[in-house]
């Protein structure tokens, strides 16, 4: 059976968060629960479900659980990710709401992939302040956290959307000021390298 328009909304905040995560757990996860009947995807998101897709975006969630947990080429990958993560979250979207108007359907596309792209950034940023650091534990436990919390928010979406979509709201607010705080740590840090290699 598949999702009541509300329900649909709801559920693409929590996967959009998800995907900015980890897109390639977000979309395995979703495409094993719409295989084995937990969730009834919308028609745009049927091939999702099937086999292709799922071993696809598996084996590349195999690759994303290594290569992220590799202190300073976990920055390049997620640099790189930028033009995956986002596009993707947006298209999700897309396809997710071909029942709504055409200008819902705007509007979804356009919250998903801002919805990505903040967690993305977030990820990013915490990254590049974290990475620094010559133990190499804080990165793979910041890692494992967001693969964890990426399949999470993806598999309560698909039984209890609203509640997914106030947890992914809630983690785009902290997000936001986190981004913030990130931003001017490192500008404070930048600073005050400069100063040191000036004296």
């Amino acid at each position: 059976m598949s999702l009541p328009p509300n329900e649909i909304v709801a559920l693409l905040i929590a996967v959009s968060f998800a995907a900015g995560l980890n897109v390639y757990a977000t979309v395995s996860t979703l495409g094993l629960l719409g295989h084995f009947g937990a969730i009834g995807l919308p028609p745009g998101l049927h091939l999702l479900a099937g086999w292709p897709i799922i071993i696809a975006c598996a084996a590349l969630f195999a690759v994303e659980f290594l290569a992220d947990k590799v202190p300073a080429f976990d920055l390049i990958w997620n640099a790189l990710h930028t033009f995956i993560r986002v596009p993707v979250a947006a298209l999700l979207a897309y396809q997710a709401t071909t029942s709504l108007t055409p200008v819902e359907q705007l509007a979804a596309t356009l919250a998903g992939g801002m919805i990505a792209f903040i967690a993305h950034g977030g990820k990013t940023a915490v990254r590049a302040a974290v990475t620094p650091s010559p133990e190499p534990l804080s990165n793979i436990s910041l890692s494992l956290a967001e693969d964890a919390l990426a399949i999470f928010l993806t598999w309560i979406a698909t039984w209890k959307p609203y509640i997914a979509a106030a947890i992914a709201a809630l983690l785009v607010i902290i997000t936001v000021v986190l981004i913030r705080w990130v931003v001017r740590a490192l500008k404070s840090l930048f600073r005050g390298a400069e100063n040191e290699l000036r004296a």
